[in-house]
Formats: structure tokens, C-alpha cells, sequence
């Protein structure tokens, strides 16, 4: 059932996580309830995963949501009174929404992920390779899945690392392997997105081939500084970028409009007014 929230209510929300003091979740959030006349308070709160479990009992009736970066969003999966499908898939909450005294997981991080490439022109795919195995990696692969994905190469620098991310890829019904980083020039002309989820992330010699950066889309995770010098080398041949910054407007447009319509939230009728508020604070 729907929980929407009316215009009258002040309401509290906030980005938690350790460290936390460089989010742009907040000029975000600002701009989107400015636009929709909501008189709401979005701040951030340092939260380590020790000091979670006292932090969210201590929020009283006036919350209304959190954001949360990692670690975070691993450790809320038990602390929350229940969560969607792609929360179990991922294994990640990156969206708390507080209502009748519950605490809801979602994870908008997949519906980023996929806009972002959509926005860059890549709505359907077959072959994808992903760099890094992590937690935000389990969240990429499950959007691939969902634009038409069959075939995953994941490149990491040990395969050890891989084995969550492979089994993920397995029962979405995707062909992974993992590959050494270095295998980068040999198997990604072939894809149409490369996925890098390396913080800060540079390959192998530092240069990506030319090759690869004219065949592939690149989705890189990093939103600051922007651009990242692995999307300046995609554009010195105007190959196609979709940027962390894309996946965090997308992702935070989702969250917005669950903690203003509820848990079962349809788009809100000025979504697209919103979201041009909102990238408008990024710029």
C-alpha cells in the first residue's frame, strides 16, 4: 500500500556512512523536495557499521529515510524489517525508507546503473565485461542482466575475488568467467560495455587500448572529480561515457521518490522536473 507524505509534514533525511563529509547526496536531495515544495531537512550523519544498530534505534517519528554508502549497505540487511528482491539479490541496501515504525531496504543503486547506460545510448546488450568484483559490482551485473546480457567477463586481479559476483552472474542465467586484469586489451573490443568499479581505477600500464575505448561503452563509477582520467581517455576517441555521476542522479531520483510516495511508489507526476533539479546540482 502506498505512503505518501503530505506537503505540510517536515521531515528528516540523511546519507550515513564513514567517511561520509564528501557526498553530494545532500545537494541532491535539497534541490528535489525544493522543487516539490517539501519543506524537508536532508543532512549527513558519520555512521560506522559498529555504531549502526545504536543509530537507528536513536531516530525518532520525524525521519523519513537514509541514504547509505558503503559499508553500509551490507551491514543493514539484518537490522532492516524487511526488503525487496534486488536487495536479496545483491546482497546491499542502499536505501532505507522509514514508515509506520518499519524499516524498508531497497537497493536503487540497479535502476541507476541501467538509466545511466540507457542515457548513453546502450539499451540492449549481449556481452559485458565488469573490472572489480565488489559490492557495487553485484549491482552492475544484475542491471546488465535486466538490459539483455548473456555473456560476463569479470576481470579482476586475483580470481579468488570473484566467486560471489560468478555466482550472482550464474543464477541471473549469464556465461561469467573470470579473467586476469591484464587480459583487458584481448577480450573487451568485443563487449559493448566495459564496467569499472576499480576506486580511482587505472589498468594495466595505464592506458586503456584504443581499441577497446572506441568498441565499448564505458560505465565508470567515479563521480569525484569528474571526469575521471579513465573517461578522458574514452573521450579522446568520443567513445561513449556513462559517468558515476549518471548512476548517482538516477539512483537518487529512485530514492526520492520512494520516501515520498512510499515503499510502492509509481513515478512521481513531475519526475522529470525533478530529476533536471537535481542534475542541475551536480553541474
Amino acid at each position: 500500500m502506498a505512503d505518501p507524505v503530505g506537503s505540510a509534514d517536515r521531515r528528516r533525511l540523511a546519507v550515513i556512512g564513514s567517511p561520509i563529509e564528501h557526498s553530494l547526496s545532500p545537494a541532491l536531495h535539497a534541490a528535489a523536495y525544493a522543487r516539490l515544495g517539501l519543506d524537508w531537512a536532508y543532512g549527513r550523519e558519520q555512521v560506522t557499521v559498529d555504531g549502526l544498530p545504536a543509530f537507528l534505534d536513536g531516530l525518532d517519528g520525524t525521519w523519513r529515510g537514509l541514504s547509505a554508502t558503503m559499508p553500509l549497505k551490507e551491514a543493514l540487511l539484518p537490522l532492516l524489517d524487511a526488503y525487496d528482491e534486488d536487495v536479496a539479490l545483491t546482497g546491499a541496501a542502499n536505501t532505507v525508507l522509514l514508515h509506520d515504525g518499519r524499516r524498508t531496504g531497497r537497493n536503487t543503486d540497479i535502476a541507476g546503473v541501467r538509466t545511466a547506460l540507457e542515457r548513453a545510448g546502450l539499451t540492449t546488450l549481449r556481452r559485458a565485461a565488469i573490472v572489480g568484483a565488489g559490492a557495487t559490482a553485484r549491482s552492475i551485473v544484475v542491471a546488465l542482466a535486466r538490459l539483455g546480457a548473456v555473456e560476463l567477463d569479470v576481470l579482476v586481479r586475483e580470481e579468488s575475488r570473484a566467486g560471489a559476483l560468478l555466482d550472482l552472474a550464474e543464477r541471473l542465467g549469464l556465461e561469467a568467467a573470470p579473467r586476469p586484469l591484464g587480459d583487458l586489451e584481448r577480450l573487451v573490443p568485443a563487449h559493448e560495455v566495459v564496467a569499472w568499479t576499480l576506486p580511482n581505477g587505472v589498468p594495466p600500464g595505464g592506458v586503456v587500448p584504443e581499441a577497446v575505448r572506441r568498441a565499448s561503452t564505458l560505465l565508470d563509477v567515479t563521480y569525484h572529480p569528474w571526469p575521471s582520467p579513465l573517461a578522458e581517455q574514452w573521450r579522446a576517441v568520443d567513445g561513449a561515457v556513462a559517468s558515476g555521476r549518471d548512476m548517482l542522479l538516477h539512483q537518487a531520483v529512485r530514492q526520492v521518490r520512494l520516501f515520498v510516495g512510499g515503499p510502492d511508489a509509481a513515478p512521481m507526476p513531475e519526475e522529470a522536473e525533478v530529476e533536471r533539479a537535481m542534475a542541475a546540482a551536480l553541474a
